[in-house]
């Protein structure tokens, strides 16, 4: 027994020395050292019966996740803005798992007119797993029909909107959960309440990007303090880094230098997945990364402010007009 606790407890440390070295931990290295030593598997047919939305999962970690959801038993529904691409992603799901049931929905999270149409023609009357995985990361300042920077509406404003619009088919199961899929980058940038549409300064979409996943994580305790009453649990993570088209495309340079050691999609995915389905339930308002509690901040002079939280909250609720 002593034995056991003390290559636990090595595992722990070394765990949290990958993570804060940053490349051990996010690439496929740290993946395979904390498959050690980390919380068990769901259960087989975990989720059977379960309904599981995932947003951007035409590709990447959004189609891993709902193929792992499906393999434990969920119906899911691909949430895509390129409808071709979620066919295609369904045709792999269903060779998978032949016996899945998933259905494709077109929604654009940019815009809070395509969310509230998604919202209102949702097939479920019950939801029991919400992914908000859609992402972008343009190369210049775009702003949206709404008039709302591209990456702020994407990540932080479309999914507020889409899991309030929800609420009630969430709140009717049992143990509801959302997830928030962010990124390690977010430890770059402190909460931007003073400028959250990215007016100031040169753009950069990287550090547009990686600011408002800071905002993902930043949203993970304010709603679940929201949604307390209705026992909906709100959970963000990281996925360290993966091979997926996005990355590529988006930052070839970064691409090209370290895919040797990305972690596949279904790697980055496992935590998701891990998180909608482990039994039981995480603990709400957390952010995580393969499969244990990490701190939302390793810099000094990124840590959120109340003041800063309570603009960008108040901020955020008024931008998509929901009461505060």
């Amino acid at each position: 027994m002593q034995g056991v606790k003390r290559v636990s407890g090595l595992l722990r440390v070394l765990d949290t020395v990958a993570d804060r070295l940053v490349v051990p931990g996010y690439s496929r290295l740290g993946h395979q050292l904390r498959r050690r030593g980390w919380a068990g598997d769901p259960q087989p047919g975990a989720l059977q019966g379960a309904n599981a939305v995932v947003t951007g999962a035409g590709s990447g970690i959004g189609k891993a996740t709902a193929l792992g959801l499906a393999r434990l038993g969920a119906d899911v529904l691909l949430v895509v803005r390129d409808e071709r691409k979620g066919e295609a992603a369904r045709a792999e799901i269903l060779a998978e798992v032949p016996t899945a049931k998933v259905l494709i929905r077109h929604c654009d999270l940019s815009s809070q007119s395509s969310v509230r149409r998604f919202a209102a023609d949702l097939p479920y009357s019950r939801l029991d797993v919400l992914v908000h995985n859609a992402g972008v990361l343009p190369n210049k300042r775009t702003e949206t029909e709404d008039g709302h920077e591209l990456t702020f509406a994407t990540h932080v404003l479309g999914p507020l909107l889409m899991t309030d619009l929800l609420r009630p088919a969430l709140a009717a199961s049992s143990d509801p959960r959302v997830v928030l899929v962010s990124s390690g980058g977010m430890y770059t940038q402190r909460l931007r309440a003073d400028d959250p549409e990215y007016r100031e300064g040169d753009y950069r979409g990287a550090t547009a990007y990686a600011r408002t996943k800071r905002m993902q994580v930043t949203l993970a305790p304010l709603l679940t303090e929201r949604y307390a009453q209705d026992g909906i649990g709100v959970h963000a993570m990281h996925p360290g880094w993966a091979d997926t088209p996005g990355v590529a495309g988006s930052l070839p340079g970064f691409h090209r230098l370290t895919r040797t050691f990305l972690r596949t999609a279904e790697e980055g995915a496992d935590t998701v997945v891990w998180l909608a389905a482990t039994s039981p339930a995480p603990r709400s308002g957390q952010f995580w990364h393969d499969r244990r509690e990490r701190p939302t901040h390793l810099l000094p002079t990124t840590g959120d402010k109340p003041d800063d939280v309570n603009a960008f909250w108040q901020y955020s609720t008024s931008a998509v007009g929901l009461l505060p």
